[in-house]
């Protein structure tokens, strides 16, 4: 069976379910809401369109991670993994094959997220009386885009470690919220770890890709700490799923 074909399979897989189809929807929605929230509460002067890509960026950082986890832990957790597995008697294929289905979603996430905001900014710029602010160019949506493909690889990641759909969802929400926010308190009160947060802190250096704002020592910081905590546990994740006993 060709790669390409697995491939396939594993974006209907992601979208052909009714939580599948809700999760796909809810991007197109949150995109729609964060963009009218910006018209109606920011300033006129802060309507431009780094603004909206940024403001429904947000949203997008959780669904997409969620849509990766779904997608890797279907087989533990809806017990579909000896079909699976009996048809495509290659785990690494198949693993190989839902990590690149969930890279391609940032694909049309990324065309949602500027299409949108573009709207969005003509809108909000017309109703605001003042002339659209273009601050976005083909750099940044590069950078938006490899900054949604990391942490949803880190959804991915996560969900062939744990293997479980409720909790993977609920340690990238440690990871995407909690841990960063006492990493964060850490920096404010301590002046050394202030220093040394972009070396161990993935998802702060994430958000600063995101925003297109690296450069320097930066995509030092990024690749460390994308070493750390993307690539070792991907390794770990990929032993444990070729080696785990599927019932």
């Amino acid at each position: 069976m060709p790669v390409t074909r697995l491939v396939g399979v594993e974006l209907r897989k992601s979208f052909d379910t009714r939580s599948g189809r809700w999760l796909l929807a809810s991007l197109g929605l949150a995109a729609v809401l964060t963009s009218g929230a910006i018209i109606a509460w920011a300033p006129a002067d802060q309507v431009t369109y780094s603004q909206f890509t940024l403001a429904i960026g947000v949203p997008m950082t959780i669904i997409l991670p969620i849509i990766a986890v779904l997608s890797v832990t279907s087989e533990w957790s809806q017990r579909s993994g000896l079909a699976t597995f009996t048809l495509v008697p290659h785990r690494g294929r198949v693993l190989s094959a839902k990590a690149v289905a969930a890279v391609l979603v940032t694909i049309p996430a990324t065309a949602a997220a500027f299409g949108v905001g573009a709207l969005g900014n003509l809108a909000g710029a017309a109703l605001a009386g003042v002339d659209p602010g273009w601050d976005q160019g083909w750099a940044d949506v590069g950078f938006f885009a490899l900054g949604q493909t990391l942490l949803l690889l880190t959804g991915f990641v996560l969900g062939a470690l744990i293997r479980n759909s409720s909790g993977a969802i609920v340690a990238y929400m440690l990871y995407g919220f909690v841990a960063p926010g006492l990493m964060a308190f850490l920096a404010f009160n301590q002046q050394w770890f202030a220093d040394a947060r972009p070396w161990v802190d993935a998802k702060y250096n994430q958000d600063a890709l995101l925003r297109g704002a690296l450069g320097g020592d930066d995509w030092s910081h990024l690749a460390v700490t994308s070493l750390v905590w993307l690539v070792v546990p991907m390794a770990f994740a990929v032993v444990n799923v070729l080696r785990s006993e599927v019932k």
